[in-house]
């Protein structure tokens, strides 16, 4: 299912994204055309006063095309040397290749992301798995050499059309691109630091880390390698009659997302999304005992007052998720110390709690 909604997001987003572009190239409309390079915008009285001065202070500080190229190559040849030390199997004439044929597809991601706001560089890295897999093999660590390709790939494609969204914000908003551009580098130098030590605290916090069943199971992280498996292997290496069912809900999800485009946006909302029927059979069904929950005191709240929920719902879902994230930190420390919780709940079933019920009172 999740294969299925991909490819047909991927399809979709495509085709808007290649009709886009021959809609820009044929009509060449100035209106639509955002001035680039060093020639000056061509004044349009149809134009607005503010988008005249948004696009004259865009292009005053415009970031140097010999700049990206210089340092694209910089880090390519930076990635070359030192990935493969990091990833044996992934050689460095394979980064190289990424590097290649990533422009392309970040720019296909960045332009089809501003159309439909649907970034698809999960699939872009997927396509990297398989592709750099396949040409491993098995016998050099392929699949290792896949999931290192798509982690490559995923970076250079979604921080693009990332980078291209936060340049739109800034144009509408009369910010400086040098100096988004410059936020965003500290941003990523933080994160090299942060990052890593975030992740080393999870390790030593929470056992068993990516292991279903786990506090944090990763339930993508089992999708990727299996992807990867895939790619290196081939469909011998599924179980019986996985592939069948892989065909037969492939062919499902890409079914109900014809409905979905069909009906239109009314009917649609009834209609479930087959990416997220997938989800939880990663998660396990507490995941989405939650979501109901969430979902059903959001629906409550529109029945009740529909503009506050439409205006505040939003809010409080980034509160939530931030209260959550936040108290990861002192839940981690208070585990590295070896602080215990006073009490332990748990939920059985019924027949269980029977018997725990008769063991105890024996």
């Amino acid at each position: 299912m999740i294969l299925g909604d991909g490819l047909y997001n991927f399809a979709k987003v495509l085709g808007q994204t290649l009709f886009g572009l021959y809609r820009k190239l044929s009509t060449k409309d100035p209106r639509s055309v955002l001035p680039i390079g060093t020639c000056s915008p061509t004044p349009n009285s149809s134009i607005s006063y503010d988008d005249q001065q948004r696009t004259q202070l865009f292009l005053k500080d415009e970031i140097p095309t010999c700049f990206a190229v210089v340092g694209y190559v910089g880090i390519a040849i930076i990635s070359s040397a030192t990935l493969p030390h990091i990833f044996p199997p992934l050689k460095w004439y394979y980064i190289v290749v990424i590097y290649l044929c990533a422009p392309t597809l970040a720019f296909c991601n960045a332009y089809g992301c501003g159309l439909t706001d649907w970034s698809l560089a999960p699939t872009y890295g997927t396509l990297a798995t398989f592709t750099i897999g396949a040409w491993a093999g098995s016998s050099h660590g392929g699949v290792l050499a896949g999931l290192a390709a798509c982690g490559v790939m995923l970076n250079i494609v979604s921080t693009a059309s990332d980078l291209m969204q936060d340049f739109k914000t800034g144009y509408m908003t009369m910010a400086s691109p040098r100096s988004m551009f410059v936020s965003q580098v500290i941003g990523t130098a933080m994160g090299c630091v942060i990052s890593p030590c975030v992740f080393w605290l999870f390790v030593k916090t929470f056992h068993g880390l990516g292991v279903p069943g786990s506090a944090y199971p990763g339930p993508y992280a089992a999708v990727a390698r299996n992807m990867s498996i895939l790619g290196v292997e081939g469909f011998s290496a599924l179980p019986r009659h996985c592939l069948t069912l892989c065909y037969v809900f492939f062919i499902g999800a890409v079914v109900i997302n014809a409905i979905r485009d069909a009906v239109g946006k009314d009917v649609a909302k009834y209609i479930p999304i087959p990416m997220a029927m997938a989800i939880p059979f990663y998660l396990g069904s507490y995941f989405t005992i939650d979501m109901c929950l969430g979902s059903l005191i959001l629906f409550i709240w529109g029945k009740i007052d529909k503009a506050k929920a439409d205006a505040y719902g939003p809010a409080v879902a980034s509160g939530l998720i931030c209260g959550e994230g936040i108290w990861t930190l002192p839940s981690s420390i208070l585990a590295l110390a070896g602080v215990q919780p006073p009490i332990c709940m748990k939920f059985l079933a019924r027949k269980t709690n029977t018997k725990v019920d008769a063991f105890l009172g024996s």
